[in-house]
């Protein structure tokens, strides 16, 4: 699959920034590291990153406008598609010196009445420690590097590998989140959590995980790999099901098989009076 101007434009500010990254990421004890919430940290890397994407696709898309999770929303023209971009998710491992982080950029198209935001048209997942680049185009498919993607086939829960986000200090329902783990955990496989959503997004949609859901994400954790799942056959909904253009606030992400038996057991988690009579187990 021949990748568009679009991706290229995309990829290639991922990939300079992602040098950068890389050269902090072995120096990471020398960060200037300042904290902007509990448990939340941003870096002299990410803002050095997010203004390296921003200056590459400002050049090469003059008109568009963006979301970025440091520098906020920048207007562009209404017309036009915009970016969404975060320049490091995964920010904790990345300080802690844990190898699993990524830069997602996607770009999502305006409502043809003018009334806001509508599809993801295109995205990218870029891991700089494993030079893995995952991308998506609407209607085009799901690739890593030149390799067509495709979420996995397995159907049983007993078989699944799922992954999650843990809530933490300031962010996520704890509660919520250990209901809905004691429905699905002992039902998988197993149950990871490496702390990247977009990663475990591009996962999905590359088979390596058969499953995801966490809460309390943010747009720019969510818009690129919602599209790659998307469009490697997978189904990706908000816990009540709703198939939307971002899902952030709720994700739960599966080939739709597995997306129907896990929502059904998010869904008797967080409203118990909504199970079934049945005690029967999910298969």
């Amino acid at each position: 699959m021949a990748i568009s101007g679009l991706v290229r434009v995309m990829e290639r500010a991922a990939r300079k920034a992602g040098t950068r990254l890389r050269r902090d990421f072995g120096e990471v004890e020398h960060l200037q590291v300042s904290k902007k919430g509990p448990a939340d940290f941003v870096s002299k890397a990410d803002r050095a990153a997010e203004r390296t994407i921003w200056d590459e696709l400002r050049v090469a898309r003059p008109d568009w406008g963006f979301v970025m999770e440091e520098g906020g929303t920048i207007e562009g023209d209404p017309t036009k598609p915009r970016f969404i971009v975060d320049p490091l998710d995964g920010t904790s491992n990345f300080l802690h010196g844990i190898p699993h982080f990524a830069i997602s950029i996607a770009a999502q198209e305006p409502k043809l009445d003018g009334s806001g935001w509508g599809d993801v048209i295109a995205g990218i997942v870029y891991q700089p420690v494993t030079d893995e680049s995952f991308w998506a185009e609407k209607t085009r498919g799901a690739w890593l590097q030149d390799r067509r993607l495709r979420v996995s086939s397995r159907r049983h829960l007993d078989e699944a590998l799922i992954a999650t986000g843990i809530p933490f200090a300031g962010r996520g329902d704890m509660g919520e989140w250990t209901r809905i783990y004691h429905e699905i955990g002992s039902r998988v496989a197993g149950v990871r959590r490496f702390g990247a959503a977009s990663l475990d997004l591009a996962w999905v949609a590359a088979g390596r995980y058969d499953g995801f859901w966490e809460s309390s994400l943010s747009p720019w954790d969510t818009a690129a790999g919602c599209l790659l799942v998307r469009e490697a056959g997978g189904f990706v909904s908000d816990y009540r099901g709703r198939n939307l253009p971002i899902c952030d606030e709720t994700v739960l992400a599966a080939n739709d098989p597995l997306h129907s038996r896990l929502h059904k057991l998010v869904v008797g988690a967080i409203n118990p009076a909504s199970r079934p009579a049945s005690t029967k187990p999910v298969a």
